[in-house]
């Protein structure tokens, strides 16, 4: 039986429709325009000749970065700083949440209000350097991925999606045997793969995108990451080694933003149905 709708449905629904479509070209056009203008010529591009579609088509702007060995070597930094801050991010936040998820936990409100605290006060930029400093960390990996390692959001998202798990399967796991790391790693995890996917994401995006705690931590130039690459060559305007032509630096520009940009535009798709579950679920408990 087929539903009549009414004319302010219909209306509503019109007005739905021309807002997501706004949105969207909101949002593809800049990535579109950024790709025509890398590919351009950069004459065009720095006369603003270039709107939408690319006008004389070149590479070589990308041609100038995938020969220089900086790019890279800040790429592969990127990439390891992202997969061990996501892995570690990931195991040390269940490992967390899983016993505040436990009403039985001593000291469970005590705790929760302390990592409440840490969400509207912070030790400040300062004490964390020198605390970085004191450990050894500076110009290491672990400079970057510890002091960020644990997000108290994310605790809290994992929290309650831990809590609206089935009690009955870990009692199960129990007489069977599993210890509550057995119970954690074989039964809740698995089961939990939504959260998962949605908080590793955040974290992986959060990380690579990241170049202020680059900034402050990191002095060797074989330890930047792809970031602080493009931020010299956006903000600081210089070319990757000082070196090349300066007439390319407008496309060159468009180009590495392209490359930063482009692997988490690729890995996205793949997890969005988890990215939506996990951020319903776990803010939801029922």
């Amino acid at each position: 039986m087929k539903i009549k709708e009414s004319l302010a449905s219909k209306i509503f629904d019109a007005f739905n429709y021309v807002i997501m479509i706004l949105l969207m070209l909101v949002m593809v056009y800049p990535l579109i325009y950024i790709f025509s203008a890398s590919i351009s010529d950069n004459a065009l591009v720095s006369s603003g000749d270039v709107l939408l579609l690319p006008k004389q088509v070149t590479l070589i702007a990308y041609k100038q970065l995938v020969t220089n060995p900086d790019l890279w070597i800040s790429y592969w930094n990127t990439i390891r700083y992202t997969i061990v801050q996501m892995i570690l991010t990931l195991l040390v936040t269940s490992a967390m949440a899983y016993p505040l998820a436990k009403k039985w936990l001593p000291g469970r409100k005590i705790i929760l209000m302390m990592a409440a605290f840490t969400l509207l006060f912070s030790g400040g930029m300062i004490p964390t350097f020198l605390v970085v400093q004191k450990l050894g960390m500076l110009n290491s990996i672990w400079a970057i991925v510890l002091p960020s390692l644990i997000s108290t959001w994310y605790l809290f998202i994992m929290r309650t999606f831990f809590e609206a798990l089935p009690e009955e399967l870990e009692d199960a796991a129990t007489i069977d045997g599993c210890s509550s790391i057995q119970v954690l790693l074989r039964i809740v995890l698995p089961l939990s793969l939504p959260v998962m996917m949605t908080i590793g994401l955040f974290t992986a995006v959060n990380q690579w995108n990241a170049f202020f705690d680059a900034l402050i931590y990191l002095n060797e130039r074989s330890m930047y990451p792809l970031q602080i690459m493009l931020r010299n060559i956006l903000v600081a305007g210089t070319t990757i080694q000082g070196e090349g032509d300066l007439s390319l630096l407008q496309t060159m520009k468009y180009a590495i933003i392209m490359i930063a940009t482009l692997p988490i535009l690729c890995v996205y798709p793949f997890i969005q149905k988890y990215f939506v579950q996990g951020t319903m679920i776990g803010g939801i408990k029922g």
